[in-house]
């Protein structure tokens, strides 16, 4: 595994928690890996448009004529697909918002489920298509909520990468994040020892050649 894809999806910029993890696993795995290639795409600074009537036609190809907004919104579509496919860890930052994931993160994967492209129907149900690849969920939260019925954002993403042929998945929270300067500190501490782990995991996994 040598490709990487890092998806941002907080509206705080620079002062976003998720993000500062999803630098720390880029800037580690680069380390060890400097000749990787590591895509970024942040859907708060470009987002994706939100899903609509007149976008669903477009998807589902059930529009004859576009109109310029369909095709630019189809167009995306398939670039982000593209990137999925080509990439072999995806690593999503997914910071909770009212107990829920951000839009901006919710409006990528509308336009990235897609019949035949990232899942198709079979006479046993729904069957993912992006197989073999590995997700890392960077989940970060200002109070604590990890393993309670707050914690909602482990089995909505589970479903959802399942649902397109992700099963590898790992989760790591950064959590009590607005307790003070002491308790978001060892939040990071102990998620950046967790990222590391994964790491030193995915290092032993590359071909000796590639490994630094």
């Amino acid at each position: 595994m040598s490709k990487v894809l890092v998806l941002k999806s907080s509206i705080l910029a620079q002062a976003s928690q998720s993000s500062k993890m999803a630098d720390y696993f880029t800037g580690e795995w680069l380390s060890h890996n400097p000749d990787s290639q590591v895509t970024e795409r942040d859907l708060a600074g470009t987002p994706v448009p939100v899903l609509d009537s007149e976008l669903f036609d477009a998807l589902r190809q059930n529009s004859t004529e576009l109109s310029e907004r369909q095709k630019a919104a189809l167009a995306l579509s398939e670039e982000m697909i593209s990137e999925l496919k080509t990439h072999d860890v995806i690593v999503i930052t997914a910071p909770m918002y009212n107990f829920a994931i951000p839009t901006q993160l919710k409006n990528y994967f509308d336009l990235v489920a897609r019949a035949g492209m990232t899942f198709q129907y079979t006479e046993k149900g729904a069957q993912g298509l992006l197989k073999g690849k590995r997700a890392i969920v960077l989940i970060s939260h200002g109070g604590i909520y990890k393993g309670g019925p707050r914690d909602t954002i482990p089995s909505y993403l589970s479903v959802f990468l399942e649902f397109i042929g992700i099963t590898d998945v790992e989760f790591i929270h950064a959590e009590g994040l607005s307790l003070g300067e002491e308790s978001a500190k060892q939040a990071h501490l102990n998620a950046n020892k967790l990222m590391d782990d994964i790491i030193q995991e995915m290092i032993q996994t590359l071909p000796e050649e590639n490994a630094a």
